[in-house]
């Protein structure tokens, strides 16, 4: 099973941005940080949040994070954003066929 702490600790050293920085865009402690990189079970959330903020992908260190990717894309998600953007899209995009449907109708 796969480290999901030192994985992240391992990026997060690599990006550079200081811990403290990190923990406050976070809104958690550094103990909060220097914790998350004990944790070989951290949460996916945190460390997507956390990629978010360093601007990394952790789609190829992490093997559950990868598997979730290749389903998504298999079934036409758009993985990398969040599901409120992909259902949001998906509604605007019924949305408008709705109304062109409307005006067809109309005319």
């Amino acid at each position: 099973m796969q480290h999901k702490g030192k994985i992240l600790e391992k990026a997060v050293r690599q990006s550079g941005m200081p811990l403290t920085k990190l923990s406050v865009k976070m809104d958690k402690s550094r103990r909060w940080m220097y914790n998350a990189f004990e944790n070989k079970n951290l949460s996916i959330d945190y460390i997507l949040a956390i990629g978010k903020i360093i601007h990394y992908d952790f789609s190829e260190d992490l093997q559950d994070l990868k598997k979730f990717k290749e389903s998504a894309e298999k079934f036409g998600i758009n993985s990398n954003s969040s599901d409120s953007d992909y259902w949001k899209n998906k509604y605007l995009n019924l949305l408008e066929k709705h109304n062109m449907l409307l005006e067809s109708k109309l005319n």
